[in-house]
């Protein structure tokens, strides 16, 4: 028997709240990947942190939206460890991503292979979180539909790691974290359009809603904190609010000897004494 399978069993706070999610860890993605172009000698550590903040909104995202699936007639459980294995590979793929363009930069080549590479990864962490599914049937997809996701998927990444290596200002930063929200939300439900549920026996009766609800929390605890500890990281930063014009006139001059950040002009050496 088919059940009816809903994503919105809260409404509209877990999708709204699943966005921010998403919002949150490209914003700050973007703002690390930023610091590493600037900050070369410290250009690992940035993406390494820019990665995992992208990775952690990514995994969050899909469990805070996973927390409004409800197949009717059927009870939901999660395996730990496929869970947790999710993240691993979400924050895997989006760092060889976040390298690649790091490194190598945004040549149309290498970006379509780091894009490509990174959507793989997001569409795999969100199949391999379904994987985790525990409930009394079989969950089955409809193929054209979860081609769709990942091409979205694909092409949401790629376009994030543009934005990461080419939009450097505050506020621009933070106008393609709210784009790329929307294109991560959306392969999120996109995947999730592809599902439908096959009860194949009855509920278990020790399972609860609220001990899943409680399952998810703590897994989310985790990626939360991290995402948290990021943004103290970049809110901090003392270069947060510089735009590429005040990079630019802070950048010092070629002559070591000239202060740029001082108001006096450098002094000229006096003429040689000639007598007359």
């Amino acid at each position: 028997m088919t059940a009816t399978v809903s994503n919105f069993y809260y409404g509209a706070v877990t999708p709204v709240s699943a966005y921010l999610m998403a919002c949150l860890g490209a914003a700050l993605g973007l703002r690390c990947t930023t610091r590493s172009l600037r900050r070369p000698q410290r250009k690992a550590g940035w993406l390494a942190l820019g990665a995992v903040c992208i990775g952690c909104g990514i995994w969050t995202m899909h469990f805070i939206a996973m927390i409004g699936f409800s197949v009717q007639g059927a009870l939901v459980g999660y395996d730990p460890t496929k869970t947790v294995l999710s993240l691993a590979v979400a924050i895997a793929f989006v760092a060889v991503g976040v390298f690649l363009v790091g490194y190598r930069g945004s040549s149309p080549l290498n970006l379509g292979i780091a894009g490509t590479v990174t959507g793989l990864g997001v569409a795999a962490m969100h199949y391999l979180g379904m994987a985790a599914i525990h409930t009394n049937g079989g969950l089955r997809y409809d193929t054209g539909t979860v081609a769709l996701s990942v091409v979205i998927a694909v092409v949401a990444a790629t376009a994030a790691l543009w934005a990461a290596v080419s939009v450097h200002r505050l506020w621009a930063s933070l106008g393609a974290s709210l784009v790329m929200g929307v294109a991560v939300t959306g392969m999120h439900y996109t995947g999730m359009a592809a599902v439908s549920v096959h009860l194949t026996g009855q509920a278990e009766s020790s399972q609860s809603s609220t001990n899943l609800l409680s399952f998810l929390l703590v897994m989310l605890a985790g990626p939360l904190v991290v995402l948290l500890v990021a943004a103290v990281i970049v809110m901090f930063d003392p270069d947060m609010m510089l735009s590429d014009d005040d990079w630019d006139r802070a950048a010092p001059a070629p002559d070591d000897s000239v202060n740029v950040f001082s108001d006096r002009q450098p002094t000229r050496p006096a003429p040689p004494y000639t007598s007359r």
